[in-house]
C-alpha cells in the first residue's frame, strides 16, 4: 500500500499538541479603538509553526474535513524556504481521533521537491469513506518570487482508503478538468469540497476551481468553476463556469476565486468566492446552482456589504444555518470571524453580530464538523503577521452567536430609503433641530443598509451634518462612506480633536490600478461640546471642507470614491469599527451634487438628489 512520504531533512517527529488553550492577545492598537469580543467557550491550539515542525520555514492554506470515521484531516502547505507561493512546497497533513483535542505527527502527502505542491482540496465521499484531494502543482523557483507568467500550473488527485493514513501516487487531472486554452493561473480551492445529500444529484463530489486565461501577452479573461465527479472521484469535469472579460486597460467587473461551496437545504449549491479587484463594489462574491453543480442560475454577484478583506475563506452547512470563516477587518487580514446566514447565503450577519474567534491577524481558514454539535476552525493567524502560525479552534454549537432579532432604527427621509439601525444603546438627545442622538464611543453607531443609490461613484456630492464633543483625544468619526485604509475607494468627516482639527477625506480608484487620495482640513476648537456645523463638497475641481461656515479647499483627485472595496456607510463609527464617537451627532445629509456656499452655509439645500437623510431625532424599537 502506498505510503506517506517524509520530508528526508525533516523526520516525522510527534508535535506537542495536547489541547492547550491560547491565549487570546489583543491586537495592538490605539487606546480608542473599539474592539470586538472575543467568543467564550473557545478551544484554540496551534497546530502548524515553522519552530515545531522543523523542515519548514512557513506553514499556509489550511484545509480540514471530517472523515467518515471522524477523524479529521488538517492538510497545510508545508513551505520550505520562505512564506512564498511559488517554492519548494509540500502538501502536509496532521490528523486527529478525538475531535481536535490533540493531533498525531505531521505526515507529508506530497512533497514538492523543488517545486509547488499546493492549494489543498478535500472532498470526503460518504459512501465508500474515501477521502480524496485535489491540488496544483507548478514549477518551484528558489529566489523567494512569484510564478512567473503564464505559470504552469496543473491539477493532480490522490486519495487515501485509510481515514488519511497513507495516500495514493498522484495523478494529473489536467486532461479532463484544465481548460484547453492557456492560462496563466489555475488554482484547486483551496477549501473543502462536498458531496451532495440530496436531489437527483445525491452522492456527487463537488469542489471549486479559477482560472485565468492568457492570451500570450496578458490576461484576457477572469473564471470560476465548479468541478464534479458522479462516480466517487473516478473520473471528473468542468460543471457550472462563469467568466469575466479583461478590458484592454487591464480593468474588469469580478475575478471570482478561491470559492467554497456549501449545500442549502433545498439541495442547492451556495458558491461564494473571494473577489479580487474587480470593479464591482465588494470583496465577497456568490452564484448559486440549482442543478448538482451542472451550471450556474446567474453569474456571480458581489456582497458590497459583506465587510471581509480580499481573502479566501469557508463555508460549512452546520445545524440549519450556513457558517462563513473569514476576517471582519474590510482592509487587512485580522479579526477572524464565524457569520451565519439563516436564508441560504442571500443574507450574512453583520460583524457586530459574528463569532468572534480572535482579534489576531489572521488569514485563510476552513470549517469542518469537528464532532458532534461543534465547530472546527483551522485558520491562519499570527500576533504579528497572519502568516505566523496555522490554529485550530473548536467552538461548541451553543456558543456561537446567536440569532438576534432586528435592531432599533432611526428614519432616513432620502427618497425610497429604508430606515438606519441603530447599534449599541445610542439615545435620543436635544439637537440644532429637534432631536439628535448621543453616542457613547463604546458601541453605538448608526449604519445605512446597502442600496444602490448610495455608491457616489465619480461624480460631484455634498456631505453635511452637526457634531458635538468633549474628547480631548482619539479619531471622533462622524460619517463613514465605502472602504477603510489608504488603498480603498471611500468618503469620511471626522474630528481630530488632538490636533485641534477637523478633516474630510476622499480616496478613489481610477483605472486598473491609480489610487489617490485628497484630504482637506480645518483647525479649530471642536471639543467644547457646543454644536458645530461640517460639511464636505466635490465639484469644480476642487474638494471643500465648510467648518462653521469657513472654508478650505484643495484641488480633487478624479476617480471613483465607491469602487472595488466593500460599501458601508456608517455614522459615528470608521467602518472597520476600530473607532467611534463620543459625542452627539445631528441632521446628516449626502446630495448627489455640489451645493453652493449659499445652500451649505445658509441651510437651505432642498430634496433633490438627497442620497441619505438622516434628521437623527428618534430610535423607533420594534423589538
Amino acid at each position: 500500500m502506498p505510503s506517506s512520504r517524509a520530508r528526508p531533512r525533516s523526520p516525522l517527529t510527534a508535535v506537542p499538541a495536547t489541547g492547550a488553550l491560547l491565549a487570546l492577545l489583543a491586537l495592538p492598537g490605539t487606546a480608542h479603538a473599539q474592539r470586538p469580543t472575543v467568543a467564550t467557550g473557545l478551544e484554540q491550539q496551534v497546530l502548524f509553526k515553522a519552530d515545531r515542525d522543523p523542515g519548514y520555514a512557513c506553514f499556509r492554506i489550511p484545509a480540514i474535513v471530517r472523515t467518515t470515521a471522524g477523524t479529521l484531516l488538517a492538510f497545510a502547505e508545508g513551505r520550505v524556504l520562505d512564506c512564498g507561493d511559488a517554492g519548494d512546497i509540500d502538501i502536509v497533513l496532521k490528523r486527529s481521533t478525538d475531535g481536535g483535542r490533540t493531533w498525531g505527527p505531521l505526515q507529508v502527502v506530497t512533497e514538492g521537491d523543488g517545486d509547488t505542491h499546493g492549494n489543498p482540496a478535500p472532498v470526503v465521499d460518504r459512501t465508500t469513506g474515501r477521502v480524496l484531494l485535489a491540488e496544483t502543482y507548478n514549477t518551484g523557483r528558489a529566489d523567494g518570487g512569484n510564478c512567473r507568467m503564464s505559470c504552469d500550473r496543473t491539477p493532480h488527485l490522490q486519495y487515501s482508503d485509510d481515514d488519511g493514513r497513507t495516500w495514493s501516487a498522484p495523478r494529473g487531472l489536467s486532461a479532463s478538468i484544465l481548460p484547453p486554452q492557456q492560462v496563466s493561473w489555475y488554482a484547486t480551492g483551496p477549501v473543502h469540497g462536498i458531496q451532495l445529500s440530496r436531489g437527483p444529484h445525491a452522492g456527487r463530489l463537488v469542489f471549486g476551481v479559477n482560472s485565468e486565461t492568457w492570451d500570450g501577452d496578458r490576461v484576457s479573461v477572469n473564471h470560476a468553476a465548479l468541478v464534479v465527479s458522479d462516480d466517487g472521484g473516478a473520473h471528473w469535469r468542468v460543471g457550472a463556469t462563469d467568466s469575466w472579460p479583461v478590458a484592454a486597460d487591464g480593468t474588469f467587473r469580478q475575478k471570482p476565486s478561491e470559492v467554497t461551496v456549501a449545500e442549502r437545504a433545498d439541495g442547492s449549491v451556495l458558491v461564494s468566492g473571494r473577489e479580487q479587484d474587480g470593479t464591482d463594489l465588494g470583496h465577497r462574491t456568490q452564484a448559486v446552482s440549482d442543478d448538482g453543480g451542472d451550471s450556474f442560475t446567474a453569474p456571480f454577484r458581489t456582497l458590497p456589504d459583506l465587510p471581509a478583506p480580499q481573502v479566501q475563506c469557508a463555508a460549512l452547512d452546520f445545524g440549519g444555518r450556513l457558517l462563513l470563516s473569514c476576517p471582519a477587518d474590510p482592509d487587512r487580514r485580522r479579526t477572524m470571524t464565524i457569520r451565519s446566514s439563516y436564508d441560504g447565503g442571500r443574507t450574512w450577519d453583520t460583524p457586530d453580530r459574528a463569532t468572534v474567534v480572535t482579534e489576531d491577524w489572521s488569514g485563510y481558514s476552513d470549517l469542518a464538523p469537528a464532532d458532534e454539535g461543534t465547530v472546527g476552525l483551522l485558520y491562519e493567524a499570527g500576533t504579528a503577521d497572519a502568516r505566523d502560525e496555522i490554529r485550530f479552534a473548536r467552538i461548541a454549537g451553543d456558543r456561537l452567536a446567536p440569532r438576534r432579532g432586528p435592531d432599533p432604527t432611526t428614519p432616513d427621509r432620502a427618497p425610497l430609503a429604508p430606515p438606519a439601525a441603530v447599534l449599541g444603546g445610542a439615545r435620543e438627545t436635544a439637537g440644532v433641530v429637534g432631536g439628535a442622538l448621543e453616542l457613547d464611543g463604546a458601541d453605538d453607531a448608526v449604519r445605512l443598509p446597502y442600496r444602490e443609490e448610495l455608491p457616489l461613484g465619480s461624480g460631484d456630492f455634498t456631505a453635511s451634518l452637526w457634531f458635538r464633543y468633549t474628547a480631548r483625544a482619539a479619531e471622533q468619526p462622524l460619517l463613514w462612506m465605502g472602504g477603510v485604509g489608504d488603498r480603498q475607494p471611500q468618503v469620511w468627516l471626522r474630528g481630530e480633536p488632538a490636533s485641534g482639527r477637523v478633516r474630510g477625506l476622499i480616496t478613489v480608484r481610477e483605472g486598473a490600478t491609480a489610487v489617490r487620495t485628497a484630504s482637506v482640513s480645518a483647525s479649530g476648537v471642536f471639543d467644547d461640546g457646543r454644536w458645530h456645523h461640517l460639511a464636505l463638497r466635490r465639484g469644480g475641481g476642487r474638494l471643500t471642507l465648510f467648518a462653521d461656515g469657513r472654508a478650505v479647499g484643495t484641488p480633487d483627485v478624479p476617480g471613483s470614491v465607491s469602487r472595488n472595496a466593500p460599501f458601508g456607510v456608517h455614522v459615528g463609527q470608521r467602518v472597520d469599527g476600530r473607532a467611534r464617537l463620543t459625542g452627539a451627532i445631528d441632521e446628516v445629509r449626502v446630495w448627489r451634487r455640489a451645493l453652493t456656499d449659499a445652500e451649505i452655509t445658509g441651510g437651505n439645500a432642498g430634496p433633490a438628489d438627497t442620497v441619505l437623510w438622516l434628521p437623527m431625532d428618534r430610535v423607533d424599537d420594534s423589538r
